[in-house]
């Protein structure tokens, strides 16, 4: 089982997040638990990776990774509020691999 998650500022709608001030997109609250852990497993993996990489031919891909990650959770790409529940789905059981 995982961890409990952490309390944050969510705006009336539950979309974004705030953190010091500033609005960031939610993560899709309908994501199963076991699975945003993995993504965000994933995520944080190619967080390390673009700060190895910084600077060089690599760094690209890293990002890259970083940007599949946060799409999969649904902070990126389309408004996860804005799609069907099988295109959420989609979106969250979509592979992500590991650097």
């Amino acid at each position: 089982m995982s961890e409990p998650r952490p309390q944050v500022e969510h705006t009336p709608d539950g979309h974004h997040v705030v953190i010091d001030g500033r609005r960031w997109r939610a993560t899709d609250p309908d994501i199963p638990d076991v699975r945003r852990d993995e993504l965000q497993h994933v995520l944080m993996a190619w967080r390390r990776e673009v700060r190895r990489t910084k600077g060089t031919d690599e760094e690209r891909r890293a990002r890259d990774g970083v940007q599949a990650a946060k799409v999969a959770l649904g902070e990126r790409g389309d408004p996860w509020w804005e799609q069907t529940d099988a295109e959420r789905r989609a979106r969250w059981e979509t592979e992500v691999p590991e650097p």
